[in-house]
């Protein structure tokens, strides 16, 4: 590991706002923020410029930025620290392990901004719009609660509008060029590391915005099927 990272992993021990892998959290990060309001989660949030950019817009809500890189967290959690967003925290551990640290309804919105598409053939229960991921979100979201994806990839953002449909998740917003619009929300003006980068090299930017059924149905399956014809014509 780079002298660069030790340093960025040895530094976040010390900030207030990062909790790395923390037990009995389920329930206690209105505590942790000294207040009662809402909590947003930005996902595989990387450097956390929507965790800090969403402070910064919202006062009066916590964000929370979710990732595993420790040293990518850093960027994010200096930060708020040093714009004094008492309202920004970051927690570090696996996406797969989330619902360990939220309780049922702790959490209002969920953002996954930029996550990898996971395009490699077989890949696709990886992508975090995937069911296996949203029955998680649903352990702590609130009912009703959003969830919004923001992404790059084609393939990420049709793969999702089929989950949508198959599963009958309620589909709020759908925009498939968000910088083509004459009005842009603020939120999503909000730029990260992986937009500027333009991985995908698709020249736009999609976004959903959809809310979870009371259950989530096994179709699984018949998303298999689909995926795999996908994945066969291209």
């Amino acid at each position: 590991m780079g002298q660069k990272k030790l340093i960025r992993f040895a530094a976040i021990k010390e900030f207030p706002n990062v909790l790395e892998f923390p037990k009995e959290m389920k329930g206690q990060w209105n505590e942790f923020f000294k207040n009662n309001n809402a909590i947003t989660l930005e996902l595989a949030c990387g450097k956390g410029e929507y965790t800090v950019g969403l402070a910064r817009l919202y006062p009066q809500r916590n964000f929370i930025g979710v990732d595993v890189k420790g040293n990518r967290i850093y960027i994010g959690a200096k930060k708020c620290l040093a714009e004094g967003l008492s309202n920004g925290a970051f927690l570090r551990t696996q996406i797969d392990r989330i619902a360990e640290y939220f309780a049922p309804g702790e959490a209002d919105e969920i953002w996954l901004t930029f996550p990898d598409p996971q395009l490699r053939t077989g890949k696709h229960k990886k992508r975090l719009t995937h069911p296996k991921f949203l029955r998680l979100y649903q352990q702590f979201l609130k009912p009703g609660g959003i969830i919004h994806l923001k992404t790059d990839s084609p393939h990420l953002y049709r793969f999702t509008k089929t989950v949508i449909e198959l599963y009958g998740l309620s589909l709020v917003k759908d925009i498939d060029n968000v910088y083509a619009r004459e009005n842009i929300d603020e939120v999503l003006k909000i730029k990260t590391h992986y937009e500027g980068l333009d991985i995908a090299q698709s020249n736009r930017i999609f976004y959903l915005q959809f809310r979870l059924p009371a259950e989530i149905p096994n179709n699984d399956e018949a998303l298999k099927q689909r995926v795999f014809d996908e994945e066969k014509t291209n």
